[in-house]
């Protein structure tokens, strides 16, 4: 410990020794003054006589201040913390609750940008650079300009720190407007930025060191335009106030005494709300001749209508005897939306008030604003809380009313009853009258009467304003006035040709009996610079209900004119004539699906068969050759179909069909594999040639892995080219290999809204089916003799994946459902509906806790027979809400074969209904080249194998037999063929099928001339002929077929 002390006080002495003595000196006489100066307050107040309470009450303000100032460093250190190790903190806190994550783990459309925090962090140190010098020589001097008091005023030190603004996350809204692109950006910073000012003047010095801010900033970019840049104006905006916590210097200390920090930091937050938070945007142009003012200050979206009605339950306050007798509250509202803030009136003594008020909000911004009530116990000190709900007015907005109770947050009990109303803005004064008698009929305890339209005043600009005595020019500013109402614009100063691009929204009650008053004077408010009335009874008999133009300013020059754009939307009402107890019907009658609805078209894939593929599942090494066990695969618009595995057999024949609802859009394609099925993995068995091949992986739906081929069995066709077609029919030869076709028939089925042709394909379906099952169904048992030579007279039969051809479709779009049940619970359901049709089921999106969820989604149903099949709807997961069954018959009957209507539920309340349309759509089918109105005849040969060829001319190592044949009596090419060649094999393996287009008269009048012989060159000695056979296929009956050695 001794060794530590000294070697501590040697290093210490040099420092000491090389300090100069004057500042040596001037250290302690600083220490001296400290201390001094902590002891004055208590000499003071002992000289003067003061009691010990004001010493006590003065010790008490200080510490309040020093306990003030260290949370407020602790909060900016942690969330410095935070920001550094977001991953860590939210991988670890992964089961904390949800306010204590980033945005992007709360909501999915919510993404990540890493790489935008990468490049602030990157360009932080330059962008301090550019807010010093902003700083330094933009602000500091007008500062300095504007009082004479500041005069000296000089930033002594700005430094924004290393701690970089993040952005931790990023929702892209593009589904509103094409015009523009919305962003909302949660921003967090926790800066350590440090900001000096003095003062020289009066020895103030003061700054900030440390500043946190949390809030969503939402940056729009409009216009789009054909040009660079592209876009026109970025305008950004705090959709609600921003978080905001300042860690003060020097004299403004002062600032983190309790009661003044709270102060302080509403008085800045008021300041950036008066230029960046709803209804405030800050608004930057990228282009010239832009009305910045309309972008600044665009027309609202709409106006919610706030009908605060009670509350129940609510928590009591007023205690007796430190809690031990339980009093009552007595509780007020303030209802916030923006900057638009509201509060009731208090209700003495009461847990469950009745207030029953109204207020009137304009909506700027859906989906992001919203209604935030904060319930309050009203007290002499200091006011008691008692809950807040939040409510987002997009949902009011799609809802249109909005009437229930909404449990109180933060609390342990209470809920408070609103009715939201969203009134629509009409362009149109066709309905103001209607609007204004039902305002008339609305009775509540505010003083200001409802609303029937908005009045938005764009303030442009003046010209030619008169001087200022001495002839000096004014600084003018605007005041309007509309009835009690009268907002200002900002001045601008020395000039008579003022630029104001401000705007202003005004209440309208009866637009036919108010006037617009229009007042410019100097910024002192005394000298009048011009003034202009307009009546609103003019906007009436104007198209659009706007005025955008010069009007000339009365009581000022000759020249004096000032440009305003005037805009007036007529509010429509959704409630009755009755107030709050009768409400006018806001339920669509009829579902607004989209325009593509019900107008797919259905493709029908025939597999029919496959030809001379080769042998894959070969023995002892590939010496002796085996079959295989061909399969197909066909995937189209994300489905994939597979065809039963047929074993042992080169020449499959599967007679499969498939049917799938695919749209017209241009691109689509249909996709092949054929593969040899295995234990381990599948092979290849060909190619079809096209440009469209790929290679690359696919999954094996058994195995559960991935298997990377670098060669499949794949090809591709076009769906524009089969709808262009209508019908194809043929064989598609596999490339990259030695032999095997594939056989398709490919049919492009549009559908009609024509209940005569229903009938018409129905009954063609079903003859043509009757037909199917008269046709002999061979290949099962052909598949088991190999070996053989097969002689088949082959007609179409029915189709071995047992699938019934479609006779329609059926589309149905489910949009909404109203009245549905609560839970058990008591509280809103989250509900999804599913649609059932013969064993096919789609299921619509779980919307939110609602009794009236909106769905908007559409599915499609293949339909055999309309007359017998029925359609189930129902809540089949969780809770049962409710049910309906429609036979597609009642459909037959609709006009246009569509039902849309409201459906009643059953299993449910008796106000529970949905709203859907089912549409049934028949196919056209062609009877001139339909697959089930002809019946495929063809002859084919099958030459299986050869046994036990001999012959003394062959050589000791065995022949290399091939079989030859031809149709007699014609010996043209069309009528020969010939095997491969099997080398070295006494016991050759051919399973070779060749195809005839004969009919069956042309066929019974052939005689087959087959031979078997050895391939040899012309030099050799060996014969070439080992055996012969002649066979008259008029001794066959062709239609069963024959098999055999």
């Amino acid at each position: 410990m001794v060794s530590v002390l000294k070697r501590t006080a040697a290093v210490a002495a040099p420092a000491l020794r090389s300090q100069p003595p004057g500042e040596r000196a001037l250290s302690v006489l600083w220490s001296f003054a400290k201390c001094l100066g902590a002891l004055l307050p208590v000499y003071l107040a002992g000289y003067y006589g003061f009691s010990i309470s004001v010493v006590l009450f003065a010790l008490m303000i200080y510490m309040g201040w020093k306990h003030s100032r260290l949370e407020k460093v602790a909060r900016l250190k942690f969330s410095m913390f935070l920001l550094e190790n977001e991953r860590a903190f939210t991988t670890e806190k992964a089961l904390r609750t949800n306010r204590d994550l980033p945005p992007w783990v709360n909501f999915p459309d919510v993404e990540k940008v890493e790489w935008l925090n990468k490049i602030l962090q990157q360009a932080w140190p330059f962008i301090g650079q550019y807010l010093e010098k902003l700083l330094v020589e933009t602000i500091a001097p007008a500062i300095r300009a504007s009082s004479i008091h500041l005069q000296t005023l000089s930033f002594t030190k700005v430094n924004i720190g290393d701690k970089a603004l993040k952005v931790v996350g990023v929702k892209a809204h593009t589904e509103l407007d094409k015009r523009q692109v919305m962003l909302d950006l949660y921003l967090s910073y926790a800066g350590d930025v440090e900001i000096n000012v003095e003062i020289k003047k009066y020895f103030c010095k003061a700054g900030v060191k440390g500043v946190q801010l949390h809030g969503k900033l939402r940056v729009i970019l409009e216009p789009l335009i054909g040009d660079v840049p592209l876009v026109g104006a970025i305008t950004m905006f705090f959709i609600r106030r921003p978080k905001l916590d300042i860690n003060w210097t020097g004299l403004t200390n002062l600032l983190d005494i309790p009661g003044l920090n709270a102060i302080s930091d509403t008085m800045i937050m008021d300041a950036i709300a008066s230029h960046m938070v709803l209804p405030n945007r800050l608004t930057v142009p990228l282009v010239a001749d832009l009305r910045v003012a309309q972008l600044r200050s665009p027309l609202p979206r709409g106006v919610v209508r706030i009908h605060l009605l009670e509350a129940e339950d609510l928590t009591a306050k007023d205690t007796v005897i430190k809690g031990l007798i339980d009093g009552k509250s007595d509780p007020y509202a303030v209802l916030r939306v923006g900057t638009q803030i509201f509060t009731s009136h208090h209700v003495d003594s009461n847990l469950n008030p009745q207030w029953r008020e109204m207020y009137e909000v304009i909506v700027h911004e859906v989906p992001g604003q919203e209604l935030e009530v904060e319930v309050f116990d009203k007290d002499p000190d200091q006011d008691d809380f008692l809950g807040r709900v939040k409510v987002d007015l997009d949902i009011v907005k799609k809802a249109r009313v909005v009437d229930d109770w909404f449990n109180l947050k933060d609390v342990s009990s209470g809920s408070v009853h609103l009715r939201l109303e969203w009134l629509s803005l009409l362009s149109s004064a066709d309905r103001l009258s209607e609007v204004i008698q039902k305002n008339q009929n609305l009775t509540t305890k505010t003083a200001d009467p409802p609303s029937a339209a908005i009045l938005a005043i764009y303030l442009d600009q003046a010209d030619a304003l008169p001087m200022r005595k001495g002839n000096k020019d004014p600084s003018p500013m605007a005041q309007i006035s509309i009835q009690d109402a009268t907002k200002e614009s900002k001045t601008c100063y020395g000039t008579n040709s003022p630029v104001w691009e401000d705007a202003f929204t005004f209440f309208i009650q009866d637009p036919c009996k108010q006037d617009i008053d229009i007042q410019v004077k100097d910024d002192d408010r005394a000298l009048s610079l011009g003034s202009l009335s307009i009546s609103l009874n003019r906007l009436l008999e104007i198209p659009e209900l706007t005025m955008d133009q010069w009007f000339q300013l009365e009581n000022s020059g000759s020249a004096s004119r000032i440009y305003v754009k005037i805009v007036l939307r007529v509010e429509l009402n959704p409630m009755g004539p009755g107030g709050l107890a009768k409400p006018l019907p806001t339920r669509p009658q009829h579902t607004t699906p989209d325009p593509e609805f019900a107008t797919e078209g259905v493709l029908r894939i025939h597999l029919v068969e496959a030809q001379n593929l080769i042998a894959k599942d070969n023995f002892m090494g590939g010496m002796v050759k085996g079959k295989s066990d061909p399969y197909v695969k066909i995937r189209v618009a994300g489905i994939t179909f597979r065809s039963h595995t047929i074993k042992e057999n080169l020449n499959p024949i599967w007679n499969e069909l498939y049917e799938v609802i695919l749209t017209q859009l241009p691109g689509q394609e249909i996709q092949f594999e054929l593969f040899d099925k295995d234990i381990d993995q599948d092979d290849f068995l060909g190619r079809f040639p096209t440009a469209l091949m790929t290679e690359g992986k696919y999954f094996n739906e058994k195995e559960d892995k991935v298997l990377i081929e670098s060669c499949l069995c794949r090809f591709k066709l076009n769906l524009r080219e089969i709808i262009s077609a209508q019908f194809i029919d043929t064989f598609y030869t596999l490339n990259d290999v030695k032999s095997g076709r594939v056989h398709l028939v490919l049919e492009w089925l549009p559908t009609v809204a024509d209940l005569p042709r229903l009938e018409q394909v129905t009954c063609l379906l079903s003859l043509c089916y009757f037909i199917f099952g008269l046709c002999l169904e061979e290949a099962a048992s052909r598949s088991d003799r190999s070996n053989e030579t097969i002689l088949q007279y082959q007609s179409q039969q029915s189709y071995h994946n047992k699938v019934l051809p479609s006779a329609a479709v059926l589309f149905v779009y489910v949009e909404r459902a109203h009245g549905l049940p609560l839970k058990k619970s008591g509280k809103e359901p989250k509900v999804g509906a599913e649609i059932v049709l013969k064993g096919v089921s789609h299921r619509t999106k779980i919307c939110e806790r609602s009794t009236s969820p909106r769905w908007d989604e559409a599915f499609h149903f293949l339909v055999r027979d309309p007359r017998d099949e029925t359609i189930t709807l129902s809540h089949s997961w969780g809770q049962a809400l409710g049910s309906f069954t429609l036979p597609l018959r009642e459909v037959l009957f609709e006009p246009g074969l569509v039902l849309d209507r409201w459906l009643n539920l059953d299993a449910a309340l008796p106000e529970s209904q949905i709203l859907l349309r089912a549409t049934l759509k028949v196919l056209t089918i062609y009877p001139s080249y339909s697959l089930y109105t002809t019946i495929i005849i063809r002859l084919f040969i099958t030459i299986h194998s050869c046994r036990s060829l001999f012959d003394t001319s062959c050589s000791k190592d065995g022949a290399d037999p091939y079989v030859s044949f031809i149709l007699l009596p014609d010996k043209k090419a069309t009528t020969k063929r010939r095997t491969a060649t099997k080398k070295r094999d006494l016991n050759p393996e051919f399973n070779e099928r060749f195809d005839f287009d004969f009919s069956l008269e042309e066929s019974t009048q052939r005689r087959l001339d087959l031979s078997v012989k050895n391939s040899v060159s012309f030099m050799s000695r060996e014969r070439e002929l080992i055996g012969k056979l002649q066979l008259d296929l008029d001794q066959i009956d062709l239609k069963t077929g024959i098999t055999q050695w």
